[in-house]
């Protein structure tokens, strides 16, 4: 025929096979109540009823997803077996910082500043937030600052500011001559 009316050809979809023969059905449920992960655990037991002759279908609604999925997931275990069944987790944003500017800024925070050079005496998020962008060219809020110090094991406390001009040698004359009256 030809036109509007054409027939359709029908495809039916083939079953997708377990390759992977590493467990039996009995050793994946032993898995799966080991599991901390319980999204994998559901996933093997799903296959797990697969490999004892339980239909696709049935297989993935006991299990609590679609029978797509669970082709996935068998296809998934054929590849990398039952440690690929694990939910996966993204990576999550690339650092703002590399290793090396991590580092810098670290022993930069350790040294303290240079009050000629930064203007400050002692080092506040909000002036290393300003340095950051000003050496590195990227723009952190100071809760990430705040964020860097700890991961560095350093504390936002910091000592009393001592002054530029403080001469030690006449501080410690002042003690030996001061009289209390």
């Amino acid at each position: 025929m030809s036109g509007r009316f054409a027939a359709q050809e029908v495809s039916v979809a083939a079953a997708v096979e377990i390759t992977r023969m590493d467990h039996t059905a009995a050793e994946l449920r032993v898995r799966a109540a080991r599991s901390r992960d319980s999204a994998q655990s559901r996933r093997l037991l799903a296959i797990a009823m697969v490999l004892e002759g339980a239909s696709r279908e049935d297989a993935a609604r006991q299990a609590g997803m679609d029978r797509q999925t669970l082709r996935d997931w068998v296809h998934r275990y054929n590849e990398t077996g039952p440690d690929g069944l694990i939910s996966r987790t993204a990576p999550g944003p690339q650092p703002r910082l590399n290793e090396a500017q991590m580092e810098t800024l670290r022993d930069l925070v350790i040294a303290g500043p240079d009050a000629a050079i930064h203007g400050v005496v002692r080092w506040r998020c909000v002036d290393l937030r300003d340095e950051v962008a000003r050496r590195f060219g990227v723009t952190v809020g100071e809760g990430t600052i705040a964020s860097w110090l700890r991961k560095f094991g350093l504390t936002r406390l910091q000592p009393r500011p001592v002054h530029p001009k403080k001469d030690p040698a006449a501080e410690d004359d002042f003690k030996k001559t001061f009289v209390l009256c």
